[in-house]
């Protein structure tokens, strides 16, 4: 295995409003959520102890309530069990963002573009289309939500580690934001992205090798259902 793995860790299930694009929602993890949040840091203390490798004693989340509180879940078991690690949040690791739209539903956004004269009504399935942007202030399409945390996950990696064991970061986010951030890491093919989704609070193990080369070393993919949208 190489000297640097990276997890990238969907958030848990919470409590979302429904029909709404998943950005920025404030709200907490459901008592389900948490166990996921559990059960994966019961599988990252496998992880380090079955490959002996060690843990990097900094975490990294989203802004979002959920990222953290599936970060600072993970973080109790793993402390628990005799590893030291705190979090660090950045905005840089969030979902999409919808900008002046934010939290709004797919409904009441389409509606207020609808009474703009200034801008079209979206096209038909611009929720999941890469290269959309609401016209709104502040909004990011998914391919610029992915090169962001792409560039910081390059920045990341960037730092020095000692090679021999391996060190493993844990990186607590979203799952579109990472499925475009592994596009952009050649790490998922454009036709991937849409095949697949993330298990919440699963980690997908990223090697880094070296000169900007990554691979998938570890964990699953979600396969997607056909009348899956994916909205976080």
């Amino acid at each position: 295995m190489n000297g640097r793995i990276v997890a990238l860790i969907r958030h848990g299930a919470y409590h979302q409003r429904p029909d709404t694009p998943s950005a920025l929602q404030p709200y907490p993890l459901t008592e389900t959520g948490i166990a996921q949040a559990r059960t994966c840091g019961d599988g990252i203390v496998r992880l380090l102890d079955e490959n002996g490798w060690r843990l990097d004693p900094v975490a990294h989340s989203s802004l979002q309530l959920r990222a953290w509180q599936t970060a600072q879940t993970v973080a109790e078991t793993l402390i628990s069990a005799g590893h030291a690690l705190r979090i660090e949040q950045t905005p840089d690791l969030s979902e999409r963002a919808l900008g002046s739209a934010a939290n709004l539903t797919i409904g009441e956004i389409e509606e207020v573009l609808r009474r703009d004269p200034r801008f079209d009504v979206p096209p038909p399935g611009w929720k999941a289309d890469r290269d959309y942007q609401l016209p709104l202030h502040g909004a990011e399409s998914l391919k610029m939500a992915g090169a962001r945390v792409a560039a910081w996950l390059r920045d990341l990696v960037a730092q020095p580690a000692v090679a021999d064991p391996p060190l493993l970061t844990l990186v607590f986010g979203h799952g579109a934001a990472f499925r475009h951030a592994a596009h952009d890491l050649a790490v998922l093919t454009l036709a991937e992205i849409a095949r697949f989704s993330m298990y919440h609070a699963q980690p997908l193990l990223l090697c880094y090798k070296g000169n900007d080369t990554w691979s998938h070393c570890g964990g699953a993919w979600k396969p997607r259902r056909s009348q899956e949208t994916a909205l976080d």
